[in-house]
């Protein structure tokens, strides 16, 4: 826990970011029997029954200090997903740091071999050593503020029924987009 909690304390370098990174499963589900909109006297009225309709994977990564948050939702939670996904906080959205802090939890699939399995060695190599991976304590993923982040998303955003994962992305990149256009001192 003291390890996470003096990563926090680190002072701002955008050579050196220090990014949260979690995932959360988003059950797609459609109402079974349409809603009845709010009319003046009579509040909404919306069915319980449903259709679930599959389930998506939500990756988050967050940059707290810099208040920048990267979402992206996927069909799958797999080891190959999680290294695309890694790869990507490395190569579009910090290519310019020297090593990224990357607080996560220890979930199996976080592992060096995600990337040997998903890209040829010389890469999968680049790619682990341009992070220091920092592991939440295996009950105190609540440590991790990307797990905070995720919480919030399902609370302002996806908190109802959707059913389709187009749906999902586009609620997400209209959240993302709001929720990292706030005023920061430290964003571009």
């Amino acid at each position: 826990m003291e390890r996470v909690l003096d990563v926090y304390k680190k002072p701002y370098n955008a050579s050196f970011p220090v990014v949260c990174m979690d995932e959360s499963p988003k059950q797609l589900i459609q109402e079974g029997q349409p809603s009845k909109a709010m009319k003046p006297g009579y509040e909404a009225r919306v069915d319980y029954e449903y259709v679930r309709q599959g389930v998506v994977n939500i990756f988050m990564a967050n940059e707290p200090l810099k208040g920048r948050r990267f979402v992206e939702i996927t069909e799958f939670k797999t080891k190959k997903q999680w290294a695309v996904f890694v790869k990507k906080i490395a190569d579009l959205w910090y290519p310019k740091a020297e090593k990224i802090t990357l607080v996560m939890d220890n979930f199996k699939t976080h592992a060096a071999s995600a990337f040997y399995e998903t890209f040829e060695p010389a890469e999968a190599k680049r790619l682990w050593d341009r992070f220091e991976f920092v592991y939440t304590p295996k009950h105190g993923s609540w440590l991790n503020m990307a797990e905070i982040e995720l919480h919030v998303l399902n609370g302002q955003c996806l908190n109802r029924h959707i059913a389709t994962m187009k749906k999902v992305k586009e609620e997400v990149e209209a959240w993302q987009s709001n929720r990292n256009n706030k005023n920061n001192p430290l964003c571009d």
